[in-house]
């Protein structure tokens, strides 16, 4: 669960966006923190679990994770990971970047991204660049968000469960079974799932494996591995939960 918040204070100096490349091993974790200024989560290979006291995430190349500034945050590398983020100080008017969110990673949005982060930063007095962060902003303002995000519980019982239940989504141990050592019953741990996220504890398992299926299919994994990587035995049981969650096949997230 999300530990003390430490803050990570830097001066953006007058540029309203910074590049950085850094390539973590899988299992790094970058402990929970804080920065004055937002910051786009987003890697061109691994998967990142993205946390912050409020919901989870698991973030293909395909995706990336938009964060407000001063949001606590810890993010967790599944597999080698190449991240390329992006911390701004956006000049959005309109509010249109002020909750945290999923965003798709379109070809136009991924090669800015990209640029930006050779660049290293954008200079407020270079025409060129206020060019460049005026289209990025335009572009993380689309509101495309597929529904990956998960809500955390607050009660640290609940929360240690919905931790494991994260950790291995394909696990097939019962909700029974799971609940115990947590220091509650089922039926108490039920009770605050609904409570505390809105939605009762089998559907938000549910829409954990989902999370996982679509990391997986992003990864390349056919539809019977991704079935099995997130806990489904028949391709076609998979496939039907999955066009429940998001209205189209598990085809729609597999690389072109």
């Amino acid at each position: 669960m999300v530990s003390p918040t430490r803050q990570i204070a830097a001066d953006p100096d007058g540029y309203p966006v910074r590049g950085l490349a850094q390539t973590f091993r899988t299992g790094h974790r970058l402990d929970t923190h804080t920065h004055p200024w937002a910051q786009l989560v987003y890697a061109v290979s691994g998967v990142m679990q993205v946390e912050t006291p409020h919901a989870a995430w698991l973030v293909p190349p395909t995706r990336a994770i938009w964060l407000p500034p001063s949001m606590p945050h810890r993010i967790e590398m599944r597999g080698t990971v190449a991240m390329r983020t992006l911390y701004l100080t956006p000049v959005d008017p309109e509010g249109r970047l002020s909750q945290c969110r999923a965003l798709e990673v379109a070809p136009l949005l991924r090669e800015l991204i990209l640029h930006i982060v050779r660049l290293g930063m954008l200079r407020e007095d270079n025409p060129e660049h206020e060019r460049l962060g005026g289209l990025l902003v335009d572009l993380l303002a689309v509101d495309e968000t597929p529904p990956l995000e998960l809500p955390l519980p607050r009660d640290p019982r609940a929360r240690g469960l919905a931790e494991r239940i994260l950790s291995s989504p394909a696990d097939e141990a019962t909700l029974a079974d799971l609940a115990k050592g947590s220091g509650a019953s089922l039926r108490t741990l039920q009770r605050l799932f609904l409570a505390e996220t809105g939605l009762p504890l089998e559907p938000w398992r549910r829409r954990a494996r989902m999370q996982q299926g679509v990391v997986s299919l992003s990864a390349g994994a056919s539809v019977t591995a991704a079935a099995l990587e997130s806990g489904y035995q028949s391709p076609s049981a998979f496939i039907a939960a999955f066009k429940r969650a998001f209205g189209v096949t598990p085809g729609r997230y597999r690389p072109a």
